[in-house]
């Protein structure tokens, strides 16, 4: 188990918007925290201090890991939903940011479109994290490598490979690997991979911390030799309506037995959840004795804590 860490952080009071927000070395600050939160004995750096959980998308894993995560460090959540806040309709997330600012201490704020999310920082006077957006989902990445960092006992040259779409869990993921010096392989069909410019960044990210980030269509060579192995579904929220075409254009890219068969005898499965199951995994897969879903669910709230102290506690 580590040390615990100091909780004085480079991060009080900013925004963590994207994976990018955090340098290579808070990263570590942060899982070096995590893990000792996670085995240490409670404590309350965040008494009195408030986070407004701003929602636009239903959330189990996010809105409890952020509720529970204030709670065990002393502060308190507030959830706002599409209901009462209509953000962006209703009224601007511009507004919102500013009015909120005069009741709490911070926002994690899970919309639709990143420009909501930085419109929102723009205006709000407290630090705002990102929750979701339809770019990133930071705080997922910074528990996937937390999971990985507990089981592999290293992040440096650990091959991950990410089979399946391009979307926002991959893009951090792909960010995250590249800070701590790992190697990341994502294998999609055509049309659905990360964005050119994720991968950019990503790999040079990687140039600096001796990782390295490749893209491919083929899975059975992403996943080649890989320590990990890492899949989302295939339609997010929001694109409900391209079902159809999507389980049509990842036939081929499940993650099953026989895929894992190219991987690492010792090599685990990871997943973000909610699964689809019957599409990017079989039925009752992520309880078999290679997924560790469970336990990267669970980290999620011991690494938000260790992000909350950091940006909030002095």
């Amino acid at each position: 188990m580590a040390p615990p860490a100091k909780r004085t952080s480079t991060l009080y009071g900013r925004d963590v918007l994207s994976f990018e927000d955090l340098a290579p070395d808070e990263v570590q600050h942060l899982l070096r925290r995590a893990l000792a939160l996670k085995g240490g004995k409670p404590s309350s750096p965040l008494a009195r201090k408030t986070l407004a959980l701003l929602f636009e998308k239903p959330s189990l894993r996010t809105r409890a890991s952020f509720d529970v995560a204030m709670e065990q460090i002393g502060g308190h959540a507030l959830y706002l939903g599409p209901q009462e806040v209509g953000l962006g309709t209703r009224e601007p997330a511009s507004d919102v940011g500013r009015v909120l600012s005069r009741y709490v201490d911070a926002i994690a704020c899970r919309t639709f479109a990143q420009r909501t999310l930085e419109e929102l920082a723009r205006a709000a006077s407290v630090p705002v994290i990102n929750a979701l957006s339809d770019q990133e989902h930071p705080c997922q990445a910074l528990a996937d490598i937390l999971t990985v960092l507990e089981v592999k006992g290293r992040l440096d040259l650990v091959t991950v490979a990410f089979v399946g779409d391009g979307n926002n869990c991959a893009a951090s993921l792909a960010l995250a690997i590249a800070s701590v010096g790992g190697c990341f392989r994502i294998a999609s069909p055509g049309g659905y991979g990360l964005p050119g410019e994720i991968v950019r960044r990503a790999q040079a990210l990687a140039r600096k911390t001796g990782g390295s980030v490749e893209a491919a269509a083929d899975p059975r060579a992403a996943v080649q030799g890989a320590d990990v192995v890492y899949t989302d579904v295939w339609t997010s929220m929001g694109r409900e309506a391209e079902a159809a075409a999507r389980r049509g254009a990842f036939a081929g890219y499940q993650v099953n037995a026989k895929l894992l068969t190219y991987a690492k005898k010792d090599a685990v499965v990871m997943h973000p959840m909610p699964a689809h199951y019957g599409e990017e995994v079989p039925p009752g897969f992520l309880e078999g004795p290679r997924s560790i879903a469970y336990q990267q669910a669970e980290n999620r709230l011991h690494a938000q804590k260790a992000l909350l102290e950091a940006v909030l506690a002095r």
